[in-house]
């Protein structure tokens, strides 16, 4: 039963951090139109959209790596607590 529950958080964190991605990715694309449009009807001799775009594009593309491809099935720091875990075990025999 304590696994089934410790299995649920685990994919409950992981559904919560593709939600979290999604959400942020979907902020990124409509202001980033926004802001075109503002340049475009503002100041269309200046380019100057590319850069929050290129910017907040980086986090982004950093958020995204976090989410789907360094959590994986087990992250760096569920391991890391595991490890920990088994550390105390050992030491409080």
């Amino acid at each position: 039963m304590m696994e089934d529950q410790e299995a649920y958080e685990r994919a409950k964190k992981r559904a919560e951090a593709k939600i979290g991605f999604y959400l942020h990715l979907t902020i990124y694309v409509v202001v980033n139109i926004v802001l075109v449009i503002v340049n475009l009807r503002t100041s269309p001799e200046y380019l100057w959209f590319i850069w929050p775009l290129l910017g907040w594009g980086i986090g982004v593309f950093f958020h995204a790596l976090e989410v789907f491809v360094l959590s994986g099935k087990r992250g760096v720091t569920a391991r890391m607590i595991e490890r920990e875990l088994q550390r105390d075990a050992l030491t409080n025999r």
